[in-house]
Order: structure tokens, then sequence, then C-alpha cells
């Protein structure tokens, strides 16, 4: 592909973050339904460079007192996507065991409950395997790719998720705000928790019924056999 038409697929890519970020959803928007496919799709460079752009862009059309927390994990998130799609795993898994260390360094992640994270901690075990299958994504039999599709994309929603939670506790932004614990643990952290769980199932929906057949049409029409970058 021209470096032209890879710009071009990036600037797509980057207008369809804006575009879901738009509309009210779900905790993280609807752009969490657009971000595995992205970073499979575009790789973790290109992919990286596209949700940073459309995430930036997102928070300056619409804003919002936490775009700090977007602008941030949507590109790392999109970065895991494309990592995981070309077999490579230790950049994520190092990434998020770095993430995970600080927070349970930190008093406040020795004090939330675990089961909070129980997402975040099945995903690290799923970096691995999802990376050592993602061939099937560009291989047939086409029955292998909604299994290597699903967990890649848990994966990078975990990934987003994971990020935020870094920069809440281990990197103290909660303090930006003036939340007190009490405040942190039962009016943000715990619900927002609660809700991820439901997002996680409804990601995984998602992918399955629209994920599979447009990475199929993607892969078709742009003639790929591996991510872009």
């Amino acid at each position: 592909m021209q470096k032209t038409q890879k710009t071009a697929l990036a600037a797509t890519f980057a207008a369809l973050h804006v575009i879901l970020f738009l509309p009210e959803g779900p905790w993280r928007s609807f752009v969490i339904y657009l971000m595995p496919i992205e970073g499979i799709i575009l790789g973790p460079t290109i992919g990286f460079t596209a949700a940073l752009l459309g995430s930036t862009i997102a928070r300056i059309v619409k804003p919002s007192i936490f775009w700090m927390f977007g602008i941030i994990a949507e590109p790392f998130s999109v970065a895991t996507a494309g990592f995981l799609a070309k077999g490579r795993w230790k950049e994520t898994i190092l990434i998020y065991s770095v993430m995970l260390t600080t927070y349970f360094a930190h008093p406040y992640g020795r004090t939330l409950p675990l089961w909070t994270i129980l997402d975040l901690l099945t995903a690290l075990i799923l970096i691995y395997p999802s990376s050592k299958i993602s061939k099937w994504l560009w291989q047939k039999p086409s029955w292998r790719l909604p299994t290597t599709l699903l967990l890649i994309a848990f994966v990078c929603t975990a990934a987003d998720a994971m990020t935020r939670v870094f920069l809440l506790v281990p990197m103290g932004f909660s303090n930006i705000f003036g939340w007190t614990y009490d405040i942190l643990a039962y009016e943000i952290f715990i619900p927002n928790a609660i809700a991820s769980y439901f997002e996680d199932l409804l990601v995984c929906i998602a992918t399955l019924a629209v994920g599979v057949p447009l990475l199929t049409s993607l892969k078709k029409i742009l003639n790929l056999d591996k991510p872009l970058s």
C-alpha cells in the first residue's frame, strides 16, 4: 500500500474516532468498539498515531474535564491491539506489568477491592496466548478469526482501562480533581469498575456481531495479510 493510501486510511480511522466519541455512550464512549479493529488494521505505529489524533480532536470538539485519560489511554489501547495482531507480546506485557506493579505499590492500590480489577488481571494472562494465535486473523479457515478477534478485543479494552487506572491512582491524577480516598473509591473507582465489566461484555458482543464481518470486509477491500505498520 502506498504512503498516501496509508495516510488516508489513518485519517479515516481518526475521523471515525472523533465521530464515535461525540454521542453519549458508556463509560469510555463508543470509541471502545472501534479500537480493536483500528489497531489490527493499522498496526501499532500508525494505529497509535491515528488514535492520538482522533482522541485529541474529539476532546477539542467535545471538551471534557477528564480529557487527559482518553488522549493517553486510547492510543495505548489501539497500539496494544496492533502489537498483538503482529504476534508481538513483550511490549504490551512490559508496559502492562509496570502499570500493575505501580498500582499495587500505591497505598490505594492495596486498599481498593481486588475484584474491581479482575478483568485487568485476566487480560494480562491473555496477552501472550492472544499474540500466539494472532496469525489466525490472516489465515483460513475463517472460523478461527472470531476467537482471535474476541481475545484481542478483550485485551485491548482492558489495556484502555488499565491505563486509566494507572493515571488515576499511581500517577495521582485523582489529586487534580481534589478527590479524597472515599470519593475516589466509592463514587468513582468502584462504580466505574462495575460499569467496566458490563462494557467488557458489550465489547465482546459487538466484536462478534459487527467486528468480525467488518474486519473480514476490510481485509478483502484493502488486500491485507498483516497490519499496515
